[in-house]
Parts: C-alpha cells; sequence; structure tokens
C-alpha cells in the first residue's frame, strides 16, 4: 500500500493547500486536497470499496472538482466511429492516463458493475484501457464515463493516434531505462575491475571504500529505477501468491544490492554491485528485443487504426463537396476519394472503374482493379485516379473496424502451451528457491567466504527467463508473419492445430470458386416468361447471403418479397405478388428429382430452371498443389448437384469429392474424418458453415466481408488469395517447431547451468551474462519467423 504523508491528500498524495479540506470518512477524519477527491474518497468508502486505499501502490490521480463535458460520447456520430453492436447493447473502449496500478483497475471494474445499465467492464492497468459494455435503453453512456471521471479516470477515445503516443511515451521510457542501466553497469564494472585486480589485499581501506562508496551511488538507481518494473512484478506475483521470473529477478538483484551495502557498511571481505546492475541491464535488453518481436504483431493493429482517415469529401446533392468528420458519414452518402487517399468507410463503387491497394487488409501489394458496382472497404488505398464511392458501413461496422477487433482478440488469448510454459516456470522457481537454500548451507558449513556468492550466482544463472519467453516470443513472432499475409488467428490454439492437420476440406462456391456464379441458361418456364422468372427470382434472393443471390444483382423492376426464409442448403421461400414461391433444389422446390439445376417452383409446381456456372480462382490449382506438396489430403464438399461438383473437383485435383452436401452433411464428414485419427482444417467462406467450422480441429473463414464476422472460424483470411493456405500451414509447422526448439534450449541450459553454478564455478556476474544470452537466443530464435515464405 502507498500510504500519503502526513502533508498529503489521502486520495491523490499530492501535497496539501493552506487550507485543507478536512472531512470525516468512516470514522476517521482525513485532509485532502479538493473537494474532487474529496467526493472520490466519500464515494469509495460509501460503495465499501475502501480496500482500494490497501491495496494501491501509487497514489490516485488527482480528481477535478469540476467534472469535464461528457454530453458528446452519447451522439451517434461518436459511437459509431468507436462502439460497436453486441447481445444486449453496446461496447466502447476508451483510454485513461489515470490508471496507475493493478488497485486501480480493480476499482474501475466495480465501481462501473454498479452503475445502472453497464453490462460488462475489464479494466487493463498496463495499457490505460478500459473496455465497458452497456445497454443505452437504459443509460447513456455517459453516466458511467461521469463515474470515472468523478473517481479521477477521464476518458478518453482509444484511437490510433493516441495508441501511437502511449507506444512512443513506452518505448522512450524503456530505452531510458537501458540507457542508464547500461551507463550503471559500465562504471560499476570499471570500479569492480579496480577492486578484482587488488589480488593481494594491497590497496588502502579508505581507496577501497571510496571505490565502493562510489559504486554504491552509481547501482542504486540502476536497482530501484530502471529495474523497478521487475520490482512492481515480482510485488504483484507474491500479492498473487504464484511465483515468476520476476520474484527471481527482484529478490536477486535487491538482495545483492542489500547485501553489498552491507558489507561496505561494515567493511566487508566482498561487494556485488556489479552482479546487480549487470543484471539488470542485459534483462532489460533481453526484454526489448522481445518486445520488438511483439511490436511486429501489435503493429498491425497501430496500422489498421490509423488507416481511417480524421475527414472525408462528401458529394452534396447538388454536385457540391464538403469537407466533414469520418463520424459525420452516414449510409447512402456519396464520399469522393483522391488518388493516394484512405477510404473513409465501406462502400459500392460508383465511376466505371478504379483501382485500389488492399495491402494492409489482404497482405497482397499489387492494387486490386474494381468496376462499377464491386465493394470497396475502408482502409484500402486509392490508385491511379479519384473514385466515387456509396457508403455502404460506417465506424464499427466496416471491415477494418472488424479486422482491428479480430487481431486485438487474437493477441488477449493466451494459448494453453503458454499457459503451460507458465506453470513449469512457477514450479521451476519453487523448486530453484528450496535448491538455493540448500546449496548455501551446504556452503555456509564448508566454505562461509564463498556461500552468499555461490547463492547469487545460483539464484542468476538459473532465472527461467528464457523458459518464460520461449512460447510468447514465438507466437509474437508468429502472429506478426500471419499478419503480413493478411491472416488472422483468432482462437488461441488455432495456430498449433493447423500446425498438425493431415487433411483440409473446402467448400466450393466462394472458397475454390470465385463466388460469383454467372446464369447460363433459364429454361422450361411454365406459365411465366423469363423476364418474369427472373424477377421472381431475384425478389426472393434479395436479402439471401448465398452467393447464388449475386447472379440475379442487375435485374430491373424488382418486387417487394415478404415471408422469406432461408434453408441451408436446400434453398429459399418467400411470397412474392401474394403467392408463395420457392427457389432451390429440385427436392425442396416441388419434390421432384435432383438434376443439378436450380428450380422455382409455385404450389402449382415447377415453373422454371435455372443454370448457373462459375469459375475457379485463378491461383486454386497452385495453392491446392502446395498443400499437397505438404503432405496434406484434400477433400471437396459443395451443396450442388453432382456433375458440377465432380467436374470442378476433377479441374482441381481433387479425388475425394461430395456433392449436395447441407451444414449437417459436412459436419458429418468432417466427424467420419476424425474418428479415423484424422486432424481435419475446414476452409469455407463463413456463409451457412457455422456448424461445421465449429466441428473441424481447425477452421479458416476465406472471402468477403461476411467471414470476417464468422467467429466459428479459428483463423480468418483477410483477402481472397488461397495461396495463404498452404503459406499459414508452412507458418504454423515452423512456430510449432521453434517452440519445441525454445523449450528444449531453455531446459537444456537450465541443467547445465543449475550444477554449474552450485559448484561455486561461476561467478555472479558470469551467470548474469548467461542467463541473458539464453534470454536473446530463445528470441532471436523466435524472430526467425518473422521472415514470411514466398507464395
Amino acid at each position: 500500500m502507498a500510504s500519503p504523508a502526513a502533508d498529503a491528500c489521502h486520495h491523490c498524495g499530492e501535497a496539501l493547500p493552506p487550507a485543507p479540506l478536512c472531512v470525516e470518512i468512516d470514522g476517521q477524519a482525513h485532509q485532502f486536497c479538493c473537494e474532487g477527491c474529496a467526493a472520490a474518497s466519500r464515494w469509495i468508502v460509501d460503495a465499501h470499496l475502501q480496500d482500494y486505499y490497501r491495496l494501491r501502490d501509487q497514489p490516485a490521480g488527482r480528481v477535478d472538482a469540476d467534472a469535464p463535458a461528457l454530453a458528446a460520447w452519447d451522439r451517434e456520430e461518436l459511437l459509431a466511429g468507436h462502439a460497436h453492436a453486441i447481445a444486449g447493447g453496446r461496447e466502447i473502449t476508451v483510454l485513461t492516463d489515470g490508471m496507475r496500478c493493478a488497485a486501480c483497475a480493480w476499482l474501475i471494474d466495480r465501481a462501473l458493475s454498479r452503475e445502472t445499465g453497464v453490462l460488462d467492464s475489464t479494466a487493463n492497468a498496463i495499457t490505460g484501457r478500459i473496455r465497458i459494455q452497456w445497454d443505452p435503453a437504459r443509460t447513456p453512456l455517459s453516466k458511467p464515463l461521469a463515474r470515472l471521471a468523478a473517481l479521477g479516470y477521464r476518458p478518453y477515445l482509444a484511437t490510433g493516434e493516441a495508441r501511437e503516443a502511449a507506444r512512443r511515451r513506452a518505448r522512450n521510457r524503456d530505452l531510458l531505462r537501458i540507457g542508464l542501466a547500461g551507463i550503471g553497469a559500465m562504471q560499476a564494472m570499471m570500479f569492480a575491475e579496480a577492486l578484482y585486480l587488488d589480488t593481494r589485499g594491497q590497496m588502502p581501506l579508505p581507496t577501497r571504500d571510496f571505490f565502493r562508496w562510489i559504486t554504491f551511488m552509481v547501482s542504486t538507481p540502476v536497482v530501484f529505477w530502471a529495474g523497478w518494473p521487475f520490482i512492481v512484478g515480482a510485488w504483484n506475483e507474491l500479492r498473487g501468491r504464484r511465483l515468476g521470473m520476476d520474484v527471481l529477478i527482484a529478490g536477486s538483484t535487491v538482495l545483492a544490492w542489500a547485501v553489498s551495502v552491507i558489507e561496505t557498511v561494515r567493511g566487508g571481505q566482498h561487494v556485488w554491485y556489479d552482479a546487480a546492475v549487470m543484471f539488470i541491464f542485459l534483462l532489460l535488453v533481453a526484454r526489448q528485443l522481445e518486445q520488438r518481436a511483439r511490436n511486429i504483431a501489435s503493429a498491425q493493429v497501430d496500422a489498421l487504426a490509423r488507416a481511417r482517415p480524421a475527414f472525408a469529401t462528401r458529394e452534396l446533392a447538388d454536385g457540391q463537396r464538403e469537407s466533414v468528420p469520418i463520424d459525420a458519414l452516414a449510409i447512402d452518402d456519396i464520399v469522393r476519394v483522391a488518388v493516394g487517399e484512405p477510404v473513409p468507410a465501406d462502400g459500392v463503387l460508383l465511376d466505371a472503374d478504379a483501382h485500389f491497394e488492399e495491402s494492409l487488409l489482404t497482405g497482397e501489394a499489387t492494387p486490386v482493379a474494381k468496376q462499377a458496382g464491386d465493394a470497396v472497404f475502408a482502409g484500402t488505398a486509392c490508385r491511379e485516379h479519384a473514385a466515387r464511392i456509396r457508403v455502404t458501413q460506417v465506424g464499427s461496422g466496416t471491415r477494418l473496424a472488424e479486422l482491428v477487433r479480430l487481431v486485438e482478440t487474437a493477441q488477449a488469448h493466451r494459448p494453453a502451451l503458454a499457459r503451460g510454459a507458465e506453470r513449469i516456470a512457477g514450479w521451476f522457481v519453487a523448486a530453484l528457491l528450496l535448491a538455493a537454500t540448500g546449496v548455501y548451507l551446504w556452503w555456509r558449513v564448508h566454505e562461509p567466504a564463498r556461500a552468499f556468492e555461490t547463492l547469487l550466482a545460483l539464484l542468476v544463472i538459473s532465472c527461467p527467463c528464457a523458459l518464460s519467453l520461449a512460447v510468447p516470443a514465438a507466437l509474437a513472432a508468429a502472429h506478426g508473419a500471419l499478419a503480413k499475409i493478411g491472416v488472422l488467428s483468432v482462437r488461441a490454439d488455432g495456430l498449433d492445430r493447423l500446425a498438425r492437420v493431415t487433411d483440409v476440406v473446402f467448400d466450393k462456391t466462394g472458397t475454390l470458386s470465385d463466388g460469383k456464379p454467372q446464369l447460363q441458361q433459364l429454361t422450361q418456364c411454365h406459365g411465366l416468361d423469363t423476364d418474369h422468372a427472373l424477377r421472381i427470382a431475384a425478389a426472393l434472393e434479395r436479402d439471401s447471403r448465398h452467393p447464388l443471390a449475386s447472379a440475379f444483382l442487375r435485374v430491373p423492376d424488382v418486387p417487394q418479397a415478404s415471408g422469406v426464409r432461408a434453408h441451408a442448403g436446400h434453398g429459399v421461400e418467400g411470397v412474392v405478388d401474394g403467392r408463395h414461391w420457392r427457389i432451390g433444389t429440385a427436392a425442396f422446390a416441388f419434390d421432384g428429382t435432383d438434376d443439378g439445376g436450380v428450380w422455382l417452383a409455385s404450389a402449382d409446381g415447377a415453373r422454371a430452371r435455372f443454370q448457373f456456372v462459375e469459375q475457379p480462382r485463378a491461383d486454386a490449382v497452385a495453392a491446392l498443389h502446395a498443400l499437397r506438396t505438404q503432405g496434406i489430403a484434400l477433400h471437396l464438399a459443395s451443396g450442388d448437384a453432382a456433375g458440377a461438383v465432380q467436374r470442378f473437383a476433377h479441374a482441381m485435383g481433387i479425388q475425394d469429392a461430395h456433392a449436395r452436401q447441407t451444414p449437417a452433411d459436412k459436419l458429418a464428414l468432417v466427424r467420419g474424418l476424425q474418428q479415423q485419427g484424422r486432424v481435419v482444417a475446414m476452409v469455407g467462406d463463413g456463409l451457412n458453415d457455422a456448424p461445421v467450422l465449429a466441428g473441424a480441429d481447425v477452421s479458416l473463414a476465406i472471402g468477403d466481408g461476411a467471414a470476417l464476422a464468422q467467429r466459428s472460424a479459428d483463423l480468418v483470411l483477410a483477402g481472397s488469395a488461397l495461396a495463404t493456405i498452404p503459406a499459414t500451414v508452412a507458418i504454423a509447422r515452423r512456430t510449432r517447431r521453434i517452440i519445441r526448439q525454445n523449450l528444449g534450449w531453455a531446459l537444456g541450459y537450465n541443467l547445465l547451468a543449475l550444477p554449474l553454478a552450485a559448484s561455486g564455478h561461476v561467478t555472479p556476474w558470469l551467470a548474469a551474462l548467461g542467463m541473458a544470452l539464453s534470454s536473446l537466443a530463445v528470441t532471436a530464435n523466435a524472430l526467425r519467423l518473422t521472415r514470411v515464405p514466398r507464395r
């Protein structure tokens, strides 16, 4: 607990004014610097959250007595860009600079849970981010935010620029710590060398003490400022009743410093300042490199967040243009995008043709040609000439916003392998502490002068930093490599399962094919002409998410359909012009025999037959060949007729093809392969595939924006290039191999280092060097994953 001084504010710890505010709270008088802090403290006690004052290790931020204006947070223009819909309400992430320790996060979570209409909240003391889920029907967002502000946690929008500024501050602070530790380590080693060279003990005592006190002055800021993150980490671990590497790091450095101070005061034989500062310096360098590996993945989130421009050029009804904030855009607005500028919202291209660079979303550097009517996504850059776009999605509904959420979700997940490594490290620390006690006692009996030095070397050299970094460093680098090719790992353990895949089951339409079926012919019309049949079919398919619906987009004069119901794998039914119609397979439409066509039927029977054709993706054959080269068996499961599926499978070189597959049939196919001991991956477009995507060992969603929202998938392919699938498998296998190498190195190093240190063959500074080198080796090995294989 951080107790404020007697002349400081009870809440924020700042100096009291000449006439402080004295308030009796919970039967005890306290002094406050202002009415804001007093009101916050009163509320905390009245809410029975006074444990906050006991748990905190830093004072709170000062509370402004004048409440900030928060009404703007309720405006739909702002919420559209920063909040998204969830079951029962909406969710937003805000930043605050007042969250200074874990106790602040504890207080925020409990304070928000008491606010009417707040569904859930999570505060992260490390990132300063607060996630709030609330029900707009019960409370405006400004009300729970006002509670935060009243406690000293003023909210800010979690924009890309705010994230970037926070990242820069953290990086500069880390570099300053490394710089101080490096200078301190050099100075401490220089003075320590002078002491070490006095092998005959001829140095005058005043000179020896002078060198020791100078080293004390150099090492103290290194231990307690540069090494502060380790001390805080150790305190949090102990408070959480667990043992981790920060306990060993902080314990070793503080112990070495404290014993050295005692020996300096009493004129003892040895001091170990140099070992303490060298340990901190090398660890900070190792952690900086490990953080660099993590930033490769998080940089994708930063880039995505910054890709959304602040303003857009909107075209008015009279042809004039106006510059408006991006949050002011609405669906059906017409926006103009200049060459080189990012697209502000998802929309449809109105011009005859244009090119857009989608590398940020898909990993493809080559600009993509678009024609009038094609979808254009927020965050992509306009190339060659300006474009006009009709807005279809804004704010949190855009593909860009969904990508940001998926990347953040992926980074928040901790795979079972990482949790297992942390548990091993915890048990290792406990066993090491017991072993260190035994080693110290043995040396204390046989050679007391070397007992502490041996103990210190043992604690330092066997610190399980490499073991704790083995999995996270590799996964961070792997996520960065995947982001470069436009693949997002949404589930925590999806990458590990993908590395063990033996079979891949593909959907056809929208996955191996281009997803744009074209009407080849319309035959067997009975009781209506071809134009009327097309209009009825278009009405039924208008709101359908099935790829066949796109074939009817250009049909004119489409009537309104009501009571429309989709039957997955069979067809659609509804009422058009007062008459009930069905479109789909022959068996679904009129209880006929399946002939591979799509039938339109009414209660009087079949009325028209549609024949569609679709083209395979340009890179499908090459991608499937690459998967076969990787030793993976391929399967095709499609809802289309047998003839069309067999022809397509033959063109793709797939031997095992299944036609007329409903979602249940596809799931049964996957289950059958799993019962044979196979590890199965399912690749689909996210449309009508939720059961099989969830049932497969690992699933990949590919295709359009609908696939990005498919939460049943383990990995999401933001682009449509099939070549990313074998590349993803290769990265997954390399990740698994490197994790095994890292764990083997970390365990092997500790098994070798322990007996060397326990037998007294390693000095403390050499132990620090060995420990740091082991961590650097693990991180450097993980960074090999950032080299993306060629596709």
